[in-house]
């Protein structure tokens, strides 16, 4: 029965990540409270000034907008091309020259030393994944960074919250763990520092690390 629900899990969020793509942000505002776009742009403060950034599993764009927003030379990679599609419109709409490219972060299309820095916000389980942190570590500068925004966690004890709250936990995008040092394991050869960021009845953990040689 456990291996049922977690096939079904994964089928929804295929659903989610592709087909149903249209709905990402709808759902990303309930899940959140309001709250997702503070989520993504915790990363913002820890990429540092310099371009290119690179942003895996660019979703529907949000954080594509304001990394250039915020004088980034960003580019997005997603292997959704449902996801590409929003992304290309929304850009466009903003009036920002999109530069999208679809494909697998295990095999990523760019020479060695790109990157200044590379960001992803909510990815699933491919983001710890052995070869998308060598490929990451690859395309990266030396001592540029790698930030990954893995989750939030809602505060507050109403109904709504513990409600969304399980809901994570069944889906298995939360655990009742803390940040540890845990965290840096999969991310090796990175120097990595685990911390929290602020955002509206929520906090946020953010992944940094960096690229020492």
């Amino acid at each position: 029965m456990k291996r049922l629900w977690w096939r079904l899990v994964r089928f929804g969020f295929r659903l989610l990540y592709n087909e149903l793509a249209f709905t990402y942000d709808i759902v990303s505002v309930f899940v959140s409270m309001g709250a997702w776009r503070c989520w993504g742009n915790s990363a913002l403060a820890h990429l540092g000034n310099e371009s290119p950034v690179l942003e895996l599993a660019h979703g529907t764009g949000n954080l594509q907008i304001d990394l250039h927003k915020a004088g980034y030379r960003a580019i997005g990679y997603d292997l959704s091309a449902g996801m590409g599609r929003l992304t290309q419109a929304k850009l466009t709409r903003e009036g920002i020259d999109a530069r999208l490219t679809r494909g697998r972060a295990q095999q990523l299309p760019f020479a060695s030393g790109s990157f200044a820095a590379v960001v992803s916000t909510f990815p699933t389980d491919f983001i710890t994944a052995k070869e998308t942190v060598n490929e990451v570590y690859r395309v990266l500068k030396p001592g540029g960074v790698f930030v990954v925004v893995p989750n939030a966690t809602l505060t507050g004890g109403d109904l709504t919250v513990k409600g969304l709250e399980w809901l994570y936990r069944i889906t298995g995008q939360h655990s009742d763990e803390q940040i540890t040092p845990d965290y840096a394991a999969p991310f090796a050869p990175f120097q990595v520092t685990a911390l929290e960021e602020r955002c509206s009845r929520s906090t946020v953990t953010v992944i940094v690390a960096r690229k020492t040689a």
